[in-house]
């Protein structure tokens, strides 16, 4: 896929380089599962106790909790991949994160289905970028 469409130009004052990757990155994984097929809920929803990137239902009703972990690769540089950078302390903050805002919103949690927390690994190359969808992880 082609970066330039993930970009907000002009719309980050102040905002440091990791942090625009990560906005591209989540813009991307955003339409990735609008494509899919899932519903966006909620972006960026955040409490002093955790942060979740993308709330939305699959196709199947299932509430998915969605971690975007976004790299952008200049030449010669390390091969760090995005998956590597979710710890397990992020992921307990994560499952923490989810579990109460799955009971604060019982009526988005369907019964048959539950819910999952998913990780979007992307990795950006110059204007190009490749991406990887873990479902329950």
């Amino acid at each position: 896929m082609k970066l330039e469409k993930f970009v907000n130009k002009g719309e980050n004052v102040g905002v440091t380089q990791n942090q625009e990757t990560g906005k591209v990155g989540e813009n991307a994984a955003t339409q990735f599962l609008q494509d899919a097929g899932y519903k966006i809920i909620e972006r960026n929803f955040w409490k002093p106790w955790g942060e979740l990137d993308i709330i939305a239902t699959a196709s199947d009703k299932t509430l998915v909790f969605v971690e975007v972990k976004t790299l952008e690769h200049k030449l010669n540089e390390s091969s760090i991949q995005p998956e590597e950078n979710l710890t397990q302390a992020k992921l307990k903050k994560l499952q923490r994160t989810a579990q109460l805002y799955a009971n604060n919103h019982p009526e988005l949690v369907n019964d048959d289905r539950g819910w999952r927390i998913d990780l979007i690994a992307i990795n950006i190359f110059d204007d190009q970028f490749d991406i990887r969808h873990y479902e329950n992880i």
